[in-house]
């Protein structure tokens, strides 16, 4: 008899590439490319060289410059002749159908960007219909505009009445112009009728947040991969999917919590990114709109991250583009217990960075600058979880009072921040 053996699927080999230009210094640089690589991982891809150009921008034709297009070609030849294939090359930012077709003309490898990458992630992750639909449509629009790289190996036919082609000729469309315009309109009526699809659930989700009493709601926002999920498990007890790695959360997910007989409803939105492709951000207009409609804004940062005050101003420029820059909001530091730092030496005299600055001074610095709006936790270790409680519950019934005043008898022991919270 025959046996099969059961081998593991090697996982597909990537390089990463990215620019050092004026507006985006060499230590960002390495962040953007640490967060690509991350972000590769969760795809499933096991990066093995990095590559950066120091140049005044992007090339408009492939990018980075010719020279370093022919390294990363020469790094690719290299590996395969040591039997260490390459699978793909991905750049940190957006590339344009021109600059892919050059690109994939001189690597001759599969090439992505940053957004087809996100893409990729949000498609793997995406469970239900709805997620599935907006994730479809976000594809389709980022396609679009990048059809006709992939009809470049079908070359348009002269022909017609004359031998030149000229203006009294009439010429004839070759095969792969017919293909494109054939692709395009599919695509155009695809995205039409995912557009209608997504109306009909937009529709329904308004019937159902119209529907949920008069309670208020409390929106979870921040950047991807901060401990959103694993904070709304510990408060509302429930089992919403947490996981360390990039968009783990696609759908919002809404739970009813109860803090000292005080009901409000908290959701669990989709994490923010650098470079997060507004197609994305269009097609994910009714998850979205949890934040849209929500009382109160919860901001959950990842105190550990090194890159913290950046993803906090993402977030805040996200929010922003939604309109919702002015809605009320309180600030959580979470992971404050993989806060690291390192002390200046006694003969450092030069100004103290994030680096070198101890949690408890920077909790002083966040704290005097946003008052009772801002409190650090650790939802992996419970820690200032009561605290949390209870600004929750002091936040949550100020709201409820200004919006349903004639309802306040409801809870007629929520009193002051002294009161038990549970």
């Amino acid at each position: 008899m025959k046996e099969f053996v059961i081998t593991e699927a090697k996982a597909e080999t990537a390089v990463l590439v990215g620019l050092i230009t004026p507006q985006q210094d060499e230590r960002r640089t390495i962040e953007y490319l640490d967060e690509l690589e991350f972000l590769a991982t969760t795809a499933g891809a096991v990066t093995v060289k990095r590559f950066t150009q120091r140049v005044p921008g992007p090339s408009q034709v492939t990018y980075v410059g010719k020279g370093k297009l022919e390294e990363i070609r020469e790094y690719i030849l290299a590996e395969e002749d040591a039997e260490r294939e390459v699978g793909m090359v991905i750049f940190d930012d957006e590339l344009s159908a021109k600059q892919l077709r050059n690109i994939e003309q001189v690597l001759k490898v599969k090439i992505l960007d940053r957004t087809s990458l996100i893409l990729d992630i949000f498609a793997m992750r995406a469970q239900t219909a709805n997620a599935k639909t907006q994730v479809e449509l976000a594809q389709y629009r980022y396609m679009l505009p990048r059809l006709q790289r992939l009809w470049t190996h079908l070359e348009r036919q002269g022909g017609g009445s004359g031998s030149g082609g000229g203006k009294g000729s009439v010429g004839l469309r070759g095969p792969g112009e017919t293909q494109l315009e054939m692709d395009r309109r599919i695509i155009l009526n695809r995205m039409s009728l995912l557009k209608q699809r997504l109306a009909d659930i937009d529709r329904q989700k308004s019937t159902q947040r119209s529907n949920r009493g008069r309670m208020i709601r409390v929106a979870l926002v921040g950047y991807t991969n901060v401990g959103k999920s694993t904070l709304m498990n510990l408060l509302s007890k429930s089992e919403v999917f947490a996981e360390n790695k990039l968009f783990a959360t696609l759908d919002t997910t809404v739970r009813k919590v109860i803090i000292d007989n005080l009901p409000f409803l908290l959701s669990d939105t989709v994490g923010f990114i650098r470079k997060l492709p507004t197609d994305l951000i269009e097609s994910f207009k009714s998850t979205l709109d949890e934040v849209r409609e929500a009382d109160l804004l919860v901001h959950v940062v990842d105190i550990s991250h090194p890159d913290f005050e950046e993803q906090i101003k993402v977030v805040e420029k996200t929010l922003s583009d939604l309109g919702c820059a002015d809605k009320p909001s309180l600030i959580l530091f979470n992971k404050m217990d993989a806060y690291t730092f390192t002390p200046k030496d006694e003969d450092d005299l030069t100004p103290a960075t994030r680096e070198n600055t101890s949690l408890p001074d920077l909790m002083r610095t966040w704290m005097a600058r946003l008052g009772g709006d801002c409190l650090f936790i650790s939802a992996a270790k419970r820690t200032n979880l009561d605290e949390l409680r209870r600004l929750l519950y002091n936040r949550v019934r100020e709201l409820h009072v200004q919006k349903y005043p004639y309802n306040d008898f409801l809870y007629p022991h929520c009193e002051s921040a002294e009161d038990p919270v549970s």
